[in-house]
Parts: structure tokens; C-alpha cells; sequence
């Protein structure tokens, strides 16, 4: 029995009509249509259990799949329709060229969305550049560009107050504009992966699938094809370095907050205080991690994902490694010369990765949770077809 949730849903779906397909959502179509009738790769990952629901490939089917899909590789090269043959089978490459058009479509506010399609290395570092040049010259005009602070930290060179008006509009404008096209994205995926809610189990198997990155561990868990057949685990290792380095980087900015403002502790903080371990071990697994994925991906075969995306991965993982390598430099820097041009450059790299954070790579991660979180409530449901399995 649908429940009256599911009914209504289903009822708004009709209502919207038929919604038309461009030319990559119809590519993944056919192929997902090829597949279904072979279904080798059923165990590969969480894709082809989701695949074998469906007889048929509506926009938010497609949309569900794309981001469901790691990148792998493992079904690309375990095809034996894959070119040359005559079908044409690539799924990484199709299903890589609409998560693209996922971002974009998804893009809060809508007129946003093409800055996916510009937001490559050199916007990146261009705007970084520019934001940095601004800040050394605020310091240049008041006289503090090439004097070392003598106690005070950054707050010497930068108020805490300032420093609070400039990152909290940002922070707060790319958590809203993420937030509301992820929203928009959830609420069509819905109705196409049964209509059920959210539950506690669903949630925390899709939670600690995308902490462990489980579907970067191929279709056998050796690991992803990168340039050759060859499987590897070192895009699930980079990965993992770059993600959690980044989140203990971010752990050591909310330590230091709730220091500051419930326990009155304003930096600068001793390097064995909890802030410096954290942003130390943050920054270091943060540069290793950022190394790799730039040396996997310019390795990558271009048959394993769409290419014209690689401008704004490479733009994302340069930012991250630059954030990372100036945080450290900052950190040993302490109260020499170098300390105000160091944090100039840092700010202006952090400030650029936020404002690009909704329109740029970081979104995949998103994304994929959220696809994630609807393969875990959809698997719970008994499927609408006799064939196929979970």
C-alpha cells in the first residue's frame, strides 16, 4: 500500500508532464538500457542493484544514477561492449558529463549554474591572486605589510572583528546556496526512489559508505582503474587524506572559535594547544592528499570521466594544496616579516575556495551523499519489479 506521502508525490510528478531530455541524460539512457539486458557489472557498485529497479530512464532517474556513480572505472573496463564495439558502452564518461549538468541545473541561484562550466584553474588562481593582492595592500596603506608583530598573532595584523566581517558572509553564502540546490535536488530524487522518508538506518548506511568512500574500491574492492587496467587504491587513499585533512583543518577554526568566544581564549595558541595539532595534522594530511589527486588526475585516461570537467577539478585541488601549504608556512612563520604577506596570501586562497565552494567541485561531494542517502532508503523498499536484485 503507497502511503498518502507517496501518493502526493507521485501526483506532482504527473502534474509537472513530461520533462525532456538532453542529449547526455539520453546518452546515459541508452546505455543504462544496454546494461540492464547484460547486467555483469550487477555487484560492481551502487549503481547497476539501483539500475536493475527500473525499466525505464526518466530526467531524475538519470540524475539519481550520475552522482551515485564514484568514477570508478571497474565497468568500463569489465565491458565487453565498451568501444570499439559497435554500443558504444562507456559509463564513467556518460554518467561523469551529467553529474556536470546536475551541478549546473541545481545551482542556487539559477543564474549561477554556468559558473560551473568557468570556474576552472585559472578563475581559481586568478581570484585568489586578486583577493591576496587586495588584503597586502590594506596592509601596505596602513603601514603593516613588512612588520613583524610583536605579540597579537594575526589579530595584530588583521582584528579579529575584521577578520569575522570578511569570512562570515562567505561562509554563510555558500553553506545557503549549497543548501538550497541540494534541497532542490532531494526533493526531485524523491519521488523517483520510492517517496519514502529518510530513516536512521538509511541514513547511517549512507553516511558511513561516503566516510569510507566504499563505491572508490572498484567493482572487486581493489581498488579504481586510473590510467591502465590496473586497479589501485590510491584515488580512495588521496581522497581520504584530502577530505579528512580538510575537515581536521576545519575542526581546528571551531576549536579556536568556541576558545575565543565561550572560554575567552583569543589566539595565538601554543603549538601543542589543541587548535595547532589539529590545523598541523590537518595541513600536512591536506597537502599529500591534494598532491596525489593532481598527479592521478593528470595520469587519468580521458575514457574514465568527462575532460572538459578537469579545468575546475584541477582549479578545486590547486586552491586546497595552496590553502594548505601557506596555513603551514603561516604556522612556523610566527612573528618574522614574513607573517603579514603570509596571511594576506592565505586569506585571499581561503576566501576564493568559498566563494567558488557552491559552483565548483566541492559540490560532487554533496551531491553523491544525498544520491547515497536515497540508494539507502530505496533498497529498504520492496522494488516495483519482479526482476533483479538488491
Amino acid at each position: 500500500m503507497q502511503t498518502l506521502q507517496q501518493l502526493t508525490q507521485e501526483a506532482k510528478a504527473l502534474a509537472q508532464g513530461p520533462r525532456v531530455l538532453t542529449d547526455p541524460e539520453k546518452e546515459v539512457a541508452r546505455q543504462l538500457q544496454i546494461c540492464n539486458g547484460c547486467r555483469y557489472c550487477e555487484g560492481f557498485c551502487a549503481v547497476f542493484p539501483a539500475m536493475t529497479r527500473r525499466l525505464e530512464f526518466g530526467k531524475a532517474d538519470i540524475h539519481y544514477l550520475a552522482n551515485l556513480c564514484h568514477n570508478c572505472g571497474a565497468c568500463l573496463h569489465a565491458c565487453q561492449y565498451a568501444p570499439p564495439h559497435e554500443f558504444a558502452i562507456n559509463v564513467p564518461k556518460a554518467m561523469a558529463t551529467v553529474r556536470g549538468q546536475t551541478y549546473s541545473d541545481y545551482a542556487w541561484p539559477p543564474a549561477l549554474g554556468g559558473l560551473y562550466k568557468r570556474n576552472g584553474l585559472t578563475l581559481s588562481l586568478a581570484l585568489a591572486a586578486s583577493l591576496s593582492l587586495f588584503l597586502m595592500l590594506a596592509l601596505q596603506r596602513n603601514g603593516t605589510l613588512l612588520s613583524a608583530p610583536l605579540d597579537g598573532g594575526f589579530y595584530a595584523i588583521f582584528p579579529h572583528n575584521l577578520m569575522v566581517s570578511l569570512f562570515t558572509p562567505i561562509f554563510l553564502w555558500a553553506v545557503l546556496a549549497l543548501s538550497l540546490g541540494v534541497k532542490k535536488f532531494w526533493n526531485d530524487l524523491t519521488p523517483a526512489t520510492s517517496g519514502a522518508p529518510l530513516s536512521s538506518p538509511a541514513a547511517a548506511e549512507a553516511a558511513h559508505d561516503a566516510l569510507r568512500l566504499k563505491y572508490l574500491g572498484g567493482g572487486h574492492g581493489e581498488g579504481c582503474n586510473n590510467e591502465d587496467d590496473a586497479f589501485t587504491l590510491a584515488r580512495k587513499r588521496m581522497h581520504h587524506l584530502t577530505f579528512y585533512g580538510f575537515m581536521l583543518c576545519f575542526a581546528a577554526t571551531s576549536v579556536a572559535t568556541l576558545y575565543h568566544y565561550a572560554f575567552g581564549w583569543p589566539a595565538p595558541y601554543d603549538f601543542n594547544s589543541l587548535p595547532k595539532i589539529l590545523g598541523t595534522v590537518g595541513g600536512i594530511s591536506l597537502t599529500l592528499g591534494t598532491l596525489g589527486l593532481w598527479r592521478l588526475n593528470l595520469a587519468r585516461d580521458p575514457n574514465h570521466g568527462d575532460v572538459q570537467q578537469r579545468p575546475m577539478d584541477r582549479g578545486f585541488i590547486a586552491l586546497l594544496f595552496l590553502i594548505s601549504v601557506t596555513g603551514l608556512a603561516l604556522m612556523l612563520s610566527k612573528n618574522s616579516v614574513a607573517m603579514p604577506s603570509l596571511l594576506a596570501v592565505h586569506l585571499g586562497l581561503v576566501m576564493a575556495l568559498f566563494l567558488t565552494l557552491p559552483y565548483g567541485k566541492f559540490a560532487h561531494g554533496i551531491f553523491r551523499t544525498a544520491a547515497l542517502m536515497r540508494f539507502a532508503v530505496e533498497k529498504r523498499q520492496p522494488s516495483k519489479l519482479a526482476l533483479g536484485s538488491d
